[in-house]
């Protein structure tokens, strides 16, 4: 989905650039060359994830205060793919990347196949570190730019079978940290949320039994809302300009 000023397009950007995708239909032309436009004071956020509920509700606050949004699906971008991450970056520059892709396969540590871990390992975390790195060049050329990962309450206390989720979203905390004291001084941030429980399709399987323990766990009694942290990404970035290398947890438990 490609929203500029509240506008949307269905669809998604890829890079053709330096052969990457030397095959190209012209639906994709036209993906590329709305990317490629370029509008005096429009600021561009690159969401992945970003067809999930959380992603949803970012585009759509951030579509609704002005900025282009591109929010990425598994159908636009191979998150898998390192190179197809670098080359879509080297087509759209933006000047806030979310990286919101997440899934989880819990089971206990003694019974987790191989596969499984490497596969929960791969989009919640080596997927966020490859988009980062990829946005991180056209950024430092600009001077300026923000990076947000969504992480999660399991990253500080996962739930029994939550070890490779917790082991993945912890690991962005240490990568947040790391990048923001190494690309401060090029004007670059770099921020980590936790946006708590929250009731979106990622959470459907989850049993009503098992949301109301859940939900006594939080001091105010009920959950955090998409809606909630999309306007805090937005707060975060347009009225925390100094701030960068930290973990904001946005739920209400301990």
């Amino acid at each position: 989905m490609i929203a500029t000023g509240g506008g949307v397009v269905t669809g998604g950007g890829m890079g053709i650039r330096n052969g990457c995708y030397p095959q190209i239909t012209s639906f994709w032309g036209f993906i590329r060359s709305l990317l490629e436009v370029t509008i005096p004071g429009l600021k561009r956020i690159i969401i992945t994830g970003g067809t999930g509920g959380l992603g949803t509700a970012i585009a759509r606050e951030f579509a609704g205060n002005g900025w282009e949004v591109v929010a990425l699906g598994s159908k636009n971008l191979d998150l898998a793919d390192r190179r197809a991450i670098q080359c879509f970056f080297e087509d759209a520059p933006c000047d806030l990347l979310v990286c919101c892709a997440g899934m989880i396969r819990d089971a206990p540590l003694s019974r987790m196949k191989e596969e499984a871990w490497d596969e929960v390992m791969a989009v919640n975390y080596e997927a966020a570190a490859s988009c980062a790195a990829a946005a991180v060049p056209s950024m430092r050329a600009r001077g300026h730019g923000h990076v947000v990962f969504i992480s999660s309450y399991a990253a500080l206390h996962p739930a029994i079978g939550q070890a490779a989720y917790a082991a993945a979203k912890a690991a962005l905390h240490g990568l947040a940290r790391q990048l923001a004291e190494k690309y401060g001084s090029a004007g670059l941030r770099f921020n980590v949320i936790l946006p708590g429980f929250l009731e979106t399709p990622m959470t459907d399987a989850v049993s009503e039994r098992r949301k109301e323990v859940i939900r006594v766990t939080h001091c105010l009694g009920d959950f955090n809302t998409v809606s909630a942290v999309a306007a805090f990404v937005r707060f975060l970035e347009e009225q925390l300009p100094f701030t960068s290398g930290q973990v904001f947890s946005l739920d209400s438990r301990l």
